[in-house]
């Protein structure tokens, strides 16, 4: 069974105003999951399936479906705040979808195949789409799932502090925590920091991260429509409460239900942090082009 290539978009409206106004980096205009979805297809994927808001579903078909066809086949899912909430009522000042868990959850009857999942404005390069690729036709099962752990040295920007998901790995190269740090920069050539508080902390440069790539065994869904269930229980009155993907891996791990591998990537992660961030990936697909790593127009 051939793995599909889940893309979290439901976020992109409230960010870009517009379907319309999806920035374009590529020398032809593509935007960047454009370049995710030609690496996903080259390494052998062979469906996309689009997480996204119904009200711009026609202006996100008209840009993605003339390019698509013929190439790959698609779908399209809508992340909507009443999706799998059962009896529990939404919050009347609930604006905000429930998160990054809750639209994986909202492709259940989409996919049935084992799985990809990634965000739509990041980049992550070749090398990260051919190792997921493998483990999807190779390892993954109901007790195995992964996350495609990218060098924290590769994931900085230039123009701010990020936030990232630094894995914890054990021996065998299963994951055994996730934790959240904010405000990391590079300070000086030899340093890595984040701070807490009032506190600095030192962090390695090759620490693995998280930048939600993850694969998953479809088993995955009726796990997470369970977790979702408790989550809503706990936290669902809170407007602000979101159901992220680390929230399932954690859980995952800690019941005991089996492991998630750490496979680790030297590709280059690039994204949009800031908009000073722009012209940044502009210079770094310029580069990948004239290295001949993607033709000067991908479609």
């Amino acid at each position: 069974m051939q793995p599909t290539l889940l893309i979290l978009a439901a976020g992109m409206a409230s960010r870009y105003g517009s379907m319309k106004q999806i920035q374009g980096f590529g020398p032809s205009g593509e935007t960047i999951m454009d370049y995710s979805i030609y690496d996903a297809i080259r390494a052998g994927f062979k469906k996309v399936v689009f997480i996204i808001r119904e009200d711009f579903a026609q202006d996100f078909k008209n840009i993605f479906e003339p390019k698509l066809k013929g190439k790959v086949a698609t779908d399209y899912v809508y992340q909507d705040l009443r999706s799998f909430t059962g009896s529990y009522p939404v919050p009347a000042d609930r604006t905000k979808p429930w998160g990054t868990a809750h639209a994986i959850l909202c492709a259940k009857d989409a996919i049935r195949e084992p799985f990809a999942v990634i965000n739509a404005d990041d980049f992550y390069g070749r090398d990260a789409f051919e190792k997921a690729y493998r483990f999807l036709v190779g390892e993954v099962n109901p007790d195995l799932h992964s996350i495609i752990g990218y060098q924290l040295a590769k994931t900085l920007s230039d123009n701010g502090t990020v936030s990232r998901g630094v894995c914890q790995v054990d021996k065998a190269g299963n994951l055994v925590a996730i934790n959240e740090r904010t405000k990391i920069y590079q300070d000086g050539d030899k340093k890595i920091t984040y701070e807490e508080g009032d506190k600095k902390f030192e962090v390695p440069f090759d620490s693995p991260v998280s930048m939600n790539f993850w694969c998953f065994d479809p088993s995955i869904f009726p796990y997470t429509e369970k977790i979702f269930g408790e989550f809503l229980a706990e936290q669902g009155t809170n407007p602000k409460a979101e159901f992220f993907i680390p929230i399932i891996g954690d859980k995952f791990i800690k019941e005991g239900k089996g492991a998630i591998k750490v496979i680790p990537t030297d590709a280059q992660w690039f994204g949009v942090t800031y908009k000073e961030d722009a012209p940044g990936v502009q210079a770094s697909l310029n580069a990948l082009i004239g290295q001949g790593a993607y033709p000067n127009k991908l479609w």
